[in-house]
């Protein structure tokens, strides 16, 4: 069997791999102790990231005729690659914060949604929160205008309240002297209608 057979499989697993992927980082593992690959395998797992190792010329190959392609010129030495398919910044954000405590870690270059960044701009969209942390930001800061009216107007409405307070409490006392005059007119009818009766 010759080599591109036994090849292909592996090139058609990586292009299996990338396939809609929303990112990839390309970055250069050598120096990383056992115990430091350890964990940064475990941190991109957790985040839903494959990681794996390739060969450059697999990745060339696996790479041709998609976006991807634009990462060729970085393929030189040793070469992980991480893939994300949901959060677009996930893996430049975990490798970034990786790195600066595990410095034998480099990162070399990524795609991400179609645009192929050098490692300077990556560094850059680390710093961009995840999308969960942007909808929860964006979610609070619809909510904080509603969260502040609905403060100020129940505060309005007690003050209005104990403001209020007193004037029902007058309409209160005035209410049973409107109905007793009515009474007190009904005495003298009735009064009379007795006279007539007994006459």
């Amino acid at each position: 069997m010759a080599k591109v057979e036994l090849k292909q499989p592996i090139v058609d697993s990586i292009a299996a791999e990338v396939k809609g992927a929303a990112s990839i980082v390309l970055v250069d593992y050598r120096g990383l102790s056992v115990a430091e690959d350890t964990e940064l395998r475990q941190q991109l797992r957790e985040a839903g990231i494959v990681y794996k190792v390739y060969k450059n010329t697999m990745m060339k190959r696996a790479f041709e005729g998609t976006e991807f392609a634009g990462l060729d010129e970085y393929l030189a030495g040793p070469s992980a690659l991480a893939i994300s398919k949901d959060d677009a910044t996930a893996a430049a954000r975990i490798l970034s914060k990786f790195a600066k405590t595990a410095k034998a870690l480099e990162l070399k270059a990524g795609v991400v949604e179609g645009n192929v960044y050098g490692q300077e701009q990556l560094a850059e969209l680390a710093n961009i929160p995840s999308r969960d942390e942007l909808l929860s930001k964006l979610l609070g800061s619809i909510q904080s205008p509603i969260t502040n009216l609905a403060r100020v107007l129940n505060q309005i409405a007690e003050a209005g309240g104990s403001e209020a307070a007193p004037a029902v409490e007058e309409a209160a006392e005035e209410a049973p002297a409107v109905e007793e005059a009515p009474a007190a007119e009904a005495a003298p009818a009735v009064e009379a209608e007795e006279a007539a009766t007994e006459e």
